[in-house]
């Protein structure tokens, strides 16, 4: 983990900005939850039982600059609610999501499925693609 946040600090100093004490807690927060894509109010809370004193305008400031800076992607599943996921390392795309219409689980696809569909949206529309972002809605093998 300390490996992750020196990079993570590295890649904000790159943009002038610092990763200060708050920030770092975000960051721890989001480091050790990767797994559970959580809500603002979600990291606020997690953050707030180590740093009582952190607020949650900061926690906010703090998500969206870190989605600003391409550390953290900013994902909605439809149930209108903001989720914070971080960013794979190395990554040229952000990767896609498996949504569960029964139990709302959420599930990871790291390999990058569309690498042909990318190169046709670009070469028929002479459109440069920079990012994109699948998800899935259906139900998932632990409810079939």
């Amino acid at each position: 983990m300390e490996q992750r946040i020196e990079r993570i600090k590295k890649q904000l100093h790159s943009q002038s900005y610092k990763l200060t004490p708050q920030r770092e807690a975000t960051v721890r927060v989001l480091l050790e939850h990767e797994d559970d894509h959580l809500s603002a109010e979600d990291v606020y809370m997690l953050v707030k039982e180590k740093y009582p004193e952190i607020g949650l305008a900061t926690v906010y400031r703090t998500l969206e600059l870190l989605t600003e800076l391409k550390v953290v992607d900013k994902i909605n599943f439809g149930d209108g609610v903001s989720r914070y996921d971080l960013r794979q390392e190395g990554a040229a795309h952000f990767h896609h999501h498996l949504v569960c219409i029964e139990c709302g689980s959420v599930d990871e696809i790291q390999e990058d499925l569309l690498e042909d569909v990318e190169k046709v949206v670009e070469d028929r529309w002479n459109f440069e693609i920079k990012d994109h972002r699948l998800t899935f809605h259906g139900i998932c093998h632990r409810c079939k």
